[in-house]
């Protein structure tokens, strides 16, 4: 009987999928154990990814722009975010697929196979695509499953957006400070927000941000992104060089359920986006190093990956911004106005104690927050 054909097979070759291949592929642990990443097309999506950090970090050299100022804007609040010892940082998607796939192709181990995976048995680990089947002895699987959107029990709002990379006649942007959030280009009953990264005193890429429960159509991002240049930027004379848009789950859904003996949850698809912001590049690089550690110690590769606790706070949060989503302005004013942006930092990358969470919790007190503690803490 012949064994399988793949020591692991690794389903979408996105943020997550190529990150693990190339871990797996650094690692002599690993060498000679032969690994497909399987994909339905492995073209370069058009997107950006920002985190922060300390210090320099291992993707420095793909690192586009960076900044260690940052602006936070509502109706009762113009703050300055001074960041030290972190810095915000801005990877392009093209340039990270690209890297990591001219390395990855080195490993005589990985081998790229553009396939559309509909389905995996993990009683006969196979993993059935439009093109043929394929057998591993695990399976690392990004895809999302879709009844998050159906579940009653669990909550669901999206982060939505489209973004200009522009380029103005004068200088609008203050090139050393990005703004995180602001709020005074307003959509009813919602938190909107404008989101800008100034590259020079000409160019950014500016986009209108949604945290809801519902979706809208394009051209209301267009019109938003319109009057922010108009109204706040004060400028007309201005050139689209690019767009990009996306649509990001926020979601307590334990994506991670899935992971057993056999099969591995990762990326999105693993809930590694981060519940209460959208986040997930940071996320991402923490838990594929978590997988490796765990494999090398002989556990189950998706053992300990989500944090429990860090879970139930995002739990609350999202209950309250999806009960009260025209509130979003008020409460994300409450988080940078009370709070410093090194403990923000700190609590949303899941690295406090309990005595720092509830200092921020406590922040954030509201009648509101208790009803959404009551619905989602037990």
């Amino acid at each position: 009987m012949l064994g399988p054909s793949y020591f692991y097979a690794i389903i979408g070759g996105g943020l997550a999928g190529l990150q693990l291949a190339r871990q797996l592929s650094r690692d002599v642990f690993f060498k000679g154990k032969k690994i497909a990443i399987i994909d339905s097309d492995f073209a370069t999506p058009i997107k950006t990814w920002c985190f922060w950090e300390k210090g320099s970090g291992k993707w420095d050299n793909l690192v586009f722009a960076s900044w260690q100022e940052g602006k936070f804007i509502s109706s009762k609040a113009d703050i300055d975010l001074k960041l030290p010892p972190y810095s915000y940082k801005m990877i392009k998607a093209a340039d990270y697929h690209q890297h990591l796939r001219n390395e990855i192709e080195k490993s005589e181990d990985i081998e790229f196979i553009t396939d559309d995976i509909q389905h995996i048995d993990p009683v006969t680990m196979k993993a059935r695509g439009q093109n043929t089947t394929y057998t591993a002895t695990h399976f690392f699987d990004s895809r999302v499953d879709p009844s998050y959107l159906e579940s009653e029990k669990y909550t669901c709002i999206f982060q939505h957006f489209k973004g200009w990379e522009v380029e103005t006649k004068n200088p609008v942007f203050t090139p050393g400070s990005f703004t995180m959030m602001d709020y005074r280009i307003k959509y009813p009953n919602a938190t909107a927000f404008t989101y800008i990264l100034p590259f020079t005193e000409t160019k950014a890429l500016v986009e209108y941000t949604f945290f809801s429960p519902f979706l809208t159509e394009d051209k209301v991002y267009d019109e938003k992104l319109r009057h922010y240049f108009d109204k706040i930027l004060k400028t007309k004379d201005y050139e689209i060089k690019s767009t990009e848009s996306g649509v990001i789950p926020m979601t307590d859904f334990p994506f991670d359920k899935e992971n057993s003996i056999q099969i591995t949850k990762i990326g999105t698809g693993g809930g590694w986006v981060k519940p209460s912001t959208g986040y997930s590049f940071k996320n991402t690089e923490k838990r594929i190093s978590k997988i490796i550690e765990n494999i090398k110690a002989g556990k189950l590769p998706g053992e300990n990956l989500i944090n429990n606790r860090f879970r139930k706070y995002d739990a609350i949060f999202l209950d309250v911004l999806s009960q009260n989503n025209q509130k979003g302005e008020e409460i994300f004013t409450k988080f940078y106005t009370k709070n410093t942006p090194q403990d923000i930092f700190k609590y949303l990358d899941e690295e406090t104690s309990v005595s720092e969470d509830l200092r921020i919790m406590f922040s954030l007190y509201s009648f509101d927050f208790i009803k959404s503690f009551f619905r989602k803490a037990f």
